[in-house]
């Protein structure tokens, strides 16, 4: 069983994923590192397989044909991860806005602590977000309020995408029946972990904006995860979740 897999999506992150390699690489534990890049045109996936043959072994590249969403790399990733048995299994941006620092925290949290779901949070310990506007700090921190009243979490980061999964997680959702694909996707996964009893800790971390590239946030995207958890929800009363030992 190999130990630590960090999974990380890219669209026209050139600017970002050499530095965000080498950083995730130069850590003190060894994390192996997934990119899976949806056909960025300006050449992210080519600087990538120039890496990995600095790299072998511990970096490589899934490559997809066009921008099919957020969640679907992640489960892409995730199916991935289960295939070559990883046991602890992370998200994380490419643009610096996840230090990469606290993939250790993360992990500590998940090997050592016991957690089953470790999730770098932005809103644990008061707001810790940097350079942010403050229409969109509250657009997000409210958003998560919402998350939390009608889902009944006990989350305060509902909408995080900075996380560690162990192995048994994943194989317990049914990713093939995951809903959504924006950002919504990161409410369901934690929804799903939460109603089937895994151990959930959050970790407080310091978020930063993006200082190179593009955002890819937008109003819509918080519109559907708003709207989408309503759905979630009443969905949820006629699922059961009945968690067996994997």
């Amino acid at each position: 069983m190999k130990d630590a897999l960090v999974i990380i999506p890219t669209y026209n992150e050139r600017e970002n994923i050499e530095a965000m390699v080498r950083k995730v690489m130069s850590l003190s534990h060894p994390f192996d590192l997934l990119i899976i890049d949806d056909g960025s045109p300006d050449g992210t996936a080519d600087i990538v397989r120039d890496l990995q043959l600095e790299y072998p072994g511990r970096l490589q590249l899934e490559t997809r044909k066009g921008k099919l969403g957020l969640g679907t790399a992640y489960i892409h990733g995730f199916k991935y991860a289960l295939r070559h048995k990883y046991e602890y299994i992370f998200e994380m941006d490419c643009d610096f806005s996840h230090n990469p620092e606290d993939l250790i925290r993360l992990y500590n949290a998940c090997a050592v602590e016991g957690y089953d779901v470790a999730i770098g949070s932005r809103y644990v310990q008061g707001v810790n977000v940097v350079n942010w506007p403050m229409s969109r700090v509250l657009m997000s921190y409210f958003a998560s309020s919402y998350v939390r009243l009608i889902t009944g979490m006990p989350i305060h980061d509902t909408t995080a995408g900075f996380k560690c999964y162990r192995q048994k997680v994943l194989k317990t959702i049914q990713l093939n029946k995951i809903r959504f694909v924006g950002y919504a996707f990161q409410i369901e996964m934690k929804f799903l972990a939460y109603k089937y009893g895994f151990k959930i800790k959050e970790v407080p971390i310091i978020f930063t904006d993006r200082t190179k590239g593009e955002s890819k946030m937008s109003s819509g995207i918080f519109k559907e995860a708003v709207l989408g958890v309503l759905k979630m929800k009443v969905s949820s009363i006629f699922r059961h979740f009945d968690r067996y030992e994997v």
